[in-house]
């Protein structure tokens, strides 16, 4: 668990992300006007562009993460382990890109899109930490854009919220209240929630989404709720901390189910937009 004054500076820092806005005590960095540095790690044999018939797996980093730290986490390896057919794309959104609150718009415009244009049809969007984030933002703004999301230990709010959904019983029977007319600092996180809420009357929905998280890594109690709104068996807990060794083992038992389920809901093409 975060103390009190850690978990008040994350708040800060990740309502900034959000919209941009400047905190007290943290200044997060510019958002950049380079687009998100990317870094293929194609299956063997290799090929050059994208094939209809093989799936992409985009990896978002986590808060402290670049693009060097995702190459080295042993990700791309630990996917390709379990779903040796898969190509990965490890991109380099790392806290700058989400400063503005256009995160979602850029890995769509500058990540998803030209995937597509290469002839991937099966794109799958994991995320660790931060990354989780990013990846429930893209999936909120674009909605069955993607296959299928994995999260990595996502962080899913402060605490605060967190306890708030525990003590009503869960998703299921938490009430967040009316929808917003927008998304802004203030709201997101609920909004997150909102989200992982419909998932349990939707099992086509929580068929695509696969959650992963150490048994002793500090986001366990967020990520147990979030797993109680998933089918049987998309919920793997690994022994470990809030780190990419827990992260690469959960992502490989996730996508060695994902790629044992061709041909049902996980090698559903995903529709270009």
């Amino acid at each position: 668990m975060l103390n009190r004054s850690a978990a008040a500076w994350l708040k800060r820092l990740l309502g900034s992300v959000i919209l941009g806005s400047l905190f007290p005590g943290c200044l997060p960095p510019p958002a950049p006007s380079a687009p998100i540095p990317l870094r293929w790690v194609l299956a063997a044999p290799a090929s050059v562009g994208g094939d209809a018939g093989r799936p992409l797996v985009i990896v978002l980093p986590g808060r402290g993460d670049d693009l060097d730290d995702l190459t080295a986490s042993g990700i791309a390896v630990a996917v390709q382990r379990a779903w040796p057919q898969a190509d990965v794309l490890l991109a380099g959104a790392t806290l700058s890109y989400y400063v503005d609150g256009k995160v979602a718009a850029r890995l769509h415009d500058q990540v998803l899109a030209p995937a597509r244009a290469r002839g991937y049809r099966r794109i799958w969007l994991a995320g660790a930490s931060m990354g989780g984030m990013g990846a429930l933002l893209y999936e909120r703004s674009y909605p069955r854009d993607v296959t299928g999301l994995v999260l990595m230990a996502p962080y899913m709010g402060e605490p605060g919220l967190i306890r708030e959904v525990a003590a009503a019983g869960g998703p299921a029977r938490w009430a967040p209240g009316p929808a917003p007319a927008a998304v802004d600092s203030g709201n997101y996180q609920r909004e997150l929630w909102r989200m992982v809420k419909s998932w349990g009357t939707s099992p086509v929905e929580a068929e695509r989404i696969w959650l992963a998280c150490g048994k002793y890594d500090r986001f366990i109690q967020a990520a147990t709720l979030v797993a109680s709104q998933l089918p049987p068996g998309h919920f793997i807990l690994v022994p470990g901390d809030h780190d990419w060794p827990s992260w690469d083992a959960g992502a490989e038992q996730a996508f060695a189910r994902i790629a044992a389920r061709q041909g049902s809901i996980s090698s559903t093409p995903s529709s270009p937009r």
